[in-house]
């Protein structure tokens, strides 16, 4: 019987064998050397030794995978999936649930006869131009398998999308079903090798990166002018393996633009691909975004067919209108005497209200009055720093510089990670105001990154919170729809009685 598996025990492996130093320096955090470990300054009770973890304060520690549970508040699929850079499940074969088969070295399935299928349901369902099918099915990047049941009574056919290494070797193959009645298969042979997935290279500079094989067929279709002049390449995903590949074997690829889904994992994938490029020294790498939720909906749109529309994301929707609302609250506080003072005023009234981790009921509006006022005391302060600094900067600029600053794809876990990060905030500007002697200009800056990082992370907390109200109140909406619902058809059926006496 097959079955689809998350994701195998080799990923596990490898997601718990990640360093998780090297993990956090690419979420953005800073960690300082403690003999043989490393420090995590956001959290000054853990230390890290390669995969392993150690929280001195509560006597815990674990694996990679327990680390990235613990920290970001994720499930243990979310956990794997961030630590393998977004690397989905594979498939897999078992004959009985307790004995899954061993893992398989890397073969292409077995080939069909014709592609007649994939002709039909590349053309006809998705509207791929028959030129650019023929172009990589000549190229053998591109079949139809024909693949039998363990009883050998079913047949099943599926489009294989083939990547190649620099050799000219087969390393990694992406099956898409081709059946258009029920959930349609997709996902990789088992042993592929994602730095190889489906791709093409042409001669001049640019490299265009999608999520799927079918986005890129989709958007070679809506764009074909010299497309084989163009490079592209398939993630399977939106882990940067097969992207960072190309670039190694390929260096006159000097321009990356990022043509992932228009939806939430795709918009939270574009940041995190851009930062890994920025620090591979790509200072610009353009996003662009279909229409509607993937190039293959846009391409349906043009022949017409009702697309499924675009998403937003809903932390980035309510990023300005917080910075907003800072803004006022700057200035209603702008002649506060003793803006620290007024910052742990409020961090103690907020405490209590986040203490269990979880945003109590009703509560949202204090939570995020006491947020708002800690982020723009905080603000205040380093603007007195800087004025102490005869560096002059307006409060306006100072939030424009945090709003840029926010990284969506950073902004993970429950409430009870903010907490401790807002602790942790609060704990080492205390350290640094208290510390003895005069500043000196490094100290003075490591004090107004402290308040930066402080506002930055109470807006987080704000964004947190905002969703988990509508959340809340969805929840409660519904309630209330199934409680009246049970009332109503009590109520019928009890008129229906009286009516029968």
């Amino acid at each position: 019987m097959s079955k689809y598996i998350p994701f195998t025990d080799e990923q596990k492996r490898r997601a718990n064998s990640i360093d998780i130093a090297d993990f956090l320096r690419r979420q953005g955090e800073q960690l300082t050397r403690a003999g043989r470990d490393w420090r995590w300054k956001r959290h000054d009770s853990v230390t890290i030794r390669g995969n392993q973890w150690y929280r001195h304060s509560r006597e815990e520690g674990g694996l990679a995978i327990d680390f990235v549970r613990e920290f970001y508040g994720l499930s243990f699929p979310e956990a794997v999936t961030l630590l393998l850079g977004g690397e989905g499940g594979v498939e897999w074969n078992q004959t009985h649930k307790s004995a899954p088969a061993p893992r398989k070295p890397f073969a292409l399935p077995e080939m069909n006869s014709d592609m007649r299928r994939v002709y039909a349901y590349l053309i006809k369902q998705r509207f791929i131009d028959r030129d650019v099918i023929a172009h990589f099915a000549k190229s053998k990047m591109l079949y139809e398998s024909c693949e039998r049941s363990a009883d050998k009574t079913k047949e099943y056919h599926n489009a294989v999308f083939v990547g190649y290494d620099e050799n000219g070797v087969p390393r990694h193959a992406h099956k898409r079903g081709l059946y258009t009645v029920g959930g349609s298969y997709r996902g990789n042979v088992e042993g592929s090798d994602p730095a190889y997935s489906f791709h093409h290279i042409g001669a001049n500079d640019t490299l265009y990166v999608f999520e799927a094989p079918i986005d890129m067929l989709s958007f070679i279709t809506l764009y074909p002018e010299d497309w084989k002049q163009n490079s592209y390449v398939a993630l399977d995903g939106v882990a940067e393996h097969a992207l960072l590949r190309q670039l190694e074997l390929n260096p006159r690829l000097q321009k990356v633009v990022l043509c992932l889904d228009h939806d939430e994992a795709g918009i939270e994938a574009a940041g995190r691909l851009a930062e890994i490029l920025n620090a591979r020294g790509c200072r610009k790498v353009p996003v662009r975004q279909p229409e509607y939720k993937d190039w293959n909906e846009d391409l349906k749109a043009k022949n017409g067919v009702a697309p499924i529309p675009a998403q937003g994301h809903p932390k980035l929707e309510a990023l300005p209108e917080i910075c907003a609302g800072l803004y006022e609250t700057c200035k209603s506080l702008i002649s506060t005497h003793n803006p620290y003072a007024m910052l742990l005023e409020h961090y103690e009234k907020l405490k209590p209200l986040i203490a269990n981790g979880k945003l109590p009921q009703g509560k949202a509006p204090a939570v995020t009055e006491h947020l708002r006022v800690m982020a723009a005391a905080a603000l205040l302060a380093a603007q007195r720093q800087y004025r102490q600094m005869e560096q002059p900067a307006a409060i306006e600029q100072l939030i424009a510089e945090l709003q840029d600053s926010y990284r969506l794809h950073r902004d993970r876990g429950m409430l009870r990670s903010r907490a401790d990060d807002l602790r942790q905030d609060v704990s080492s500007l205390n350290r640094q105001i208290s510390a003895a002697g005069l500043r000196s200009p490094e100290d003075k800056h490591n004090l107004i990154a402290s308040y930066l990082r402080l506002a930055l992370d109470c807006v987080r907390s704000q964004i947190f919170v905002r969703l988990e109200e509508l959340k809340q109140n969805t929840e409660t909406l519904c309630l209330q729809k199934a409680d009246g619902n049970v009332r109503q058809a009590e109520h019928t059926g009890l008129a229906s009685q009286r009516l029968m006496l």
